[in-house]
């Protein structure tokens, strides 16, 4: 056991966060990005612990499954320090920080996880036991957390890999968040017996999850009820896994015809169920089910963990043989905490009451029949269905909750918005949308007493149930249907976001047009808000007064002056130069994500492809019907190869250079080192590049550099200044970004108009998230700024033609370049359902699902 040469001796740590040193060089942490050994995993962890300090401080971790935070996590472990997770930046974590006041903070921050010391010493007292507190009732914001001790998170860890026979060979998949208390029982099992974890946020639902999952060998992953759902969905049943050992299921009750199901699929192909039982008092599980008798006894929880015991205590309102399920074991948490002072207290619980009615079958295996209370668990999170009125009776509403496995439902009287509560209720409990019914009655069932007759009501939602008023779709579901029309998916969920489904900057301006439609003002971001969060659509007469995203305005207005000065209608140049800046801008918006590195250049990929797919199409199609381009203009390589005759070289430079500018800049960040130095720094790089990038336009290396060089070189610091635009935060660095614009724009050309219009183009950028506008205008706008791409590439072979009616020439040119965008939007589609079709038909026959076989597991890392 070794400990951080600065940290005190006495001070007690988890064992298995203490060894992880022990194990050498054995793989400890497998994602898309590679392998993290043990003994770098243990370095890592020591240097986050000396960073903690010698003195024991509350330590709030958010518990996302990335390496940061199981790092931050097993650091607070090791060091002695009592670790607060929690689920991310939300209204329960925000609550939770407010009420317990933690020392330090480990999380991410714009992007970047930091650790932000919050004080030097502690404010708290803290048990010398206390190593872990986790909140008891899912996401509710409740102050209630339960203590959990050194011991605690030891013993359960080796009792639950002594029932599932975890190895050092094995390898986990993280399908469960790491701040619920059943994920984390996976990372804390698997760790303490040397074994492996394949750390993925994905869900089972997302292909790539299957692809990690067969690359990296993966011998087992968890899952609440909703995860067999979802499973069915995808096809697991005739997945190829061949590396699979066991499946384990706990959250909720899984219902037995599907527990003897997926025990056959597993009895087929080689691998087991183990069907488990527990909760978070007692640091995740209490019993399992054998796997031998699932296809037999599929309604039983089974058995108590190795170190455990049941008892039955007697209720006087119960059949004989029917009591409270009581158990007993060194995993029995130290009790709850409701306040900070709570802190400080030892032991106050030596067994677990749990809540739940069971007996006991003749063959020793435990079987539940109902529960005591009305706590129900959601999708896996436990909700308590009192806070929830209280919640709604706060917002003088009036109503009545039950839960089930799958969805909380909250029936309400009177005339209420059920979109209203539903939101209401979803937001407070970080539940998807879809988990929350509402139930809309005319009163709610009551005794003779006035309590709500909660069986009656339970009934009622049964069976059909005539609403007060005719009912409409979702706002949810109407929102989903029209994300999945503009991003052509058929995936969309309340919990996607824009960026998250693989929104880009041509369908962000069709999105964004399409959405102020229906909602009215769209919030700030609302490109990575889940579509559950946004507003509800709006009824009524829509307002004819509106506002424009400026990016989007800047694309229409830039590509009428592109095509309106070569025509020329007019003469104001620089439309495409002050693109390449917007390009930046949306570039670091869509493009760089919180999501992971290999996610990251995935999305760089599939915009390249949807910006140099058209263009060559188009391209190609000249070459036959014209004498107009060459081979180099197809290719995209005429900056660099030529030829230089004055005629048509120029036609495309802008895609060109915007080409380049993105390949070397998924070069660059597909370097890991890199990708971290953007997140830590995500203003910094890019202005440091814009800085790099004028050296070519300042001439520094006694070049003429708009004759001599490549325009993706000139032009390069437009892009960055773009991008930096997007990444400023604050006035200090906005006003940076400006004064770049100002000092270095002017002089480029030689051009005073065009320049004025290149820094203004920044300005707005920087300074003006939108413009005031109107309905009408708005979507002229959002249609000239989704084709910007397609007229800039399809105008050289209109208004050549219609040079003496300029007019007539320009609106024939967008008109153009508006049905080429129209017919790449609706060829698409088939596109990828031949290319789908191709990968299938290449696919080597027993090769389902084979990592790497159709290219998909590129797509991937």
């Amino acid at each position: 056991m070794t400990h951080p040469p600065d940290l005190l001796p006495a001070v007690r740590g988890v064992p298995f966060a203490r060894d992880l040193a022990d194990h050498g060089d054995r793989p400890a942490v497998v994602t898309a990005d590679g392998v993290l050994s043990y003994a770098e995993l243990a370095g890592r962890v020591a240097e986050t612990a000396r960073r903690l300090g010698p003195r024991r401080r509350l330590v709030l971790v958010t518990g996302a499954n990335t390496v940061d935070a199981l790092v931050g996590y097993l650091a607070g472990l090791h060091g002695g320090h009592p670790v607060l997770l929690v689920p991310g930046d939300g209204p329960a974590t925000r609550a939770l920080t407010e009420a317990y006041d933690p020392d330090v903070v480990i999380g991410p921050v714009g992007g970047v996880w930091t650790l932000h010391e919050r004080r030097a010493g502690s404010a708290h007292e803290l048990h010398p036991d206390l190593a872990l507190l986790l909140s008891t009732s899912g996401s509710t914001g409740s102050p209630k957390l339960v203590r959990l001790s050194h011991t605690n998170l030891q013993a359960n860890a080796e009792s639950i890999a002594e029932y599932l026979g975890v190895r050092e060979t094995d390898r986990a998949a993280t399908s469960l968040p790491l701040h619920y208390c059943y994920g984390l029982s996976v990372v804390n099992s698997h760790l303490a017996r040397g074994a492996a974890l394949v750390l993925t946020d994905r869900s089972v639902a997302d292909d790539c999850f299957w692809e990690l999952f067969r690359q990296a060998r993966a011998t087992s992953f968890a899952g609440v009820p909703y995860t067999f759902d979802l499973l069915d969905r995808v096809g697991f049943a005739a997945m190829n896994l061949p590396h699979l050992r066991y499946v384990t299921a706990a959250g909720g009750r899984l219902a037995p015809e599907k527990v003897v199901r997926f025990a056959e699929l597993g009895r087929r192909s080689g691998w087991d169920l183990f069907v488990m039982y527990g909760q978070t008092e007692a640091t995740a599980r209490m019993a399992y089910l054998p796997p031998d008798l699932a296809a037999t006894r599929p309604e039983a929880i089974g058995v108590p963990v190795p170190g455990g015991e049941f008892r039955l205590a007697a209720l006087p309102e119960q059949p004989d043989g029917v009591g409270e399920l009581v158990y007993a074991g060194p995993n029995v948490m130290l009790g709850y905490a409701e306040r900070p002072a709570d802190l400080a207290s030892g032991r106050t619980v030596t067994e677990l009451h749990t809540g739940d009615l069971a007996r006991r079958g003749p063959d020793g295996l435990y079987e539940l029949v109902g529960r005591r209370s009305r706590f129900a668990k959601i999708l896996g999170l436990r909700v308590d269905p009192q806070r929830v009125e209280a919640l709604l009776a706060a917002h003088d509403v009036d109503a009545a909750c039950l839960g089930a496995d799958d969805e909380l439902l909250v029936a309400v009287a009177g005339e209420v918005d059920p979109a209203r509560v539903r939101r209401l209720v979803a937001g407070e409990l970080a539940l998807p949308p879809r988990a929350v019914r509402v139930l809309a009655l005319p009163r709610l069932p009551r005794l003779a007493t006035g309590k709500v007759d909660y069986p009656a009501l339970r009934e009622s939602a049964a069976g059909p149930v005539a609403p007060p008023a005719p009912s409409a779709p979702a706002p949810d579901d109407d929102l989903c249907r029209l994300f999945a029309e503009v991003l052509d998916r058929t995936d969309v969920t309340p919990e996607h976001s824009f960026v998250d489904l693989g929104g880009d900057s041509l369908s962000y301006v069709e999105m964004s047009v399409r959405l102020e439609r229906v909602l009215g003002q769209l919030p700030p971001n609302w490109h990575t808000l889940p579509i559950g969060a946004l507003p509800a659509p709006r009824g009524g007469r829509p307002r004819r007064r509106r506002t424009l995203e400026t990016s989007v305005a800047l694309r229409a207005v830039a590509i009428v002056l592109v095509v309106g000065s070569h025509i020329p209608m007019f003469t104001l140049t620089g439309g495409a130069h002050l693109l390449l800046g917007v390009a930046g801008f949306n570039f670091a918006r869509f493009l760089l994500t919180d999501a992971g590195r290999t996610d990251r250049l995935r999305q760089v990929r599939s915009a390249l492809a949807r910006i140099v797919l058209p263009t060559t199409a188009w391209i190609a199609a000249m070459l036959v019907l014209t004498d107009q381009y060459r081979w180099s203009n197809l290719l995209l390589l005429n900056s660099l190869v030529g030829p230089d005759d004055g005629r048509t070289e120029w036609h495309f430079w802008f895609i060109e250079a915007l080409v380049y500018i993105l390949v070397a800049v998924a070069a660059l960040l597909a370097v890991p080192g890199m990708d971290r130095l953007e997140r830590r720094h995500p203003f910094g790089l890019p202005l440091t590049l814009a800085g790099l990038g004028l050296l070519s336009r300042y001439d520094v290396f006694g070049l003429d550099a708009r004759y001599d060089l490549p325009t993706a070189i000139v032009a390069f610091w437009l892009f960055a200044l773009g991008w930096a635009a997007a990444r400023a935060d604050g006035i200090r660095q906005r006003l940076l970004v400006t004064a770049a614009a100002a000092a270095t724009v002017p002089g480029f050309f030689g051009q005073p108009q065009r320049e004025a219009l290149i820094v203004a183009g920044f300005a707005l950028l920087v300074w003006l998230p939108t413009v005031p506008s109107l309905g009408p205008l708005n979507r002229v706008a959002g249609v000239l700024a989704g084709s910007s791409l397609y007229i800039y590439l399809t105008h050289w072979q209109v208004y050549p033609h219609l040079r003496d009616q300029p007019l007539l020439a320009l609106l024939a040119s967008l008109a153009l370049g508006v049905g080429y965008a129209a017919l790449v939007q609706r060829a698409g589609p088939a596109v990828k359902g031949l290319w789908t079709r191709l990968r299938r038909r290449r696919r080597p026959a027993g090769a389902e699902g084979a990592p790497g076989v159709d290219g998909s597991e590129r797509l991937c890392r």
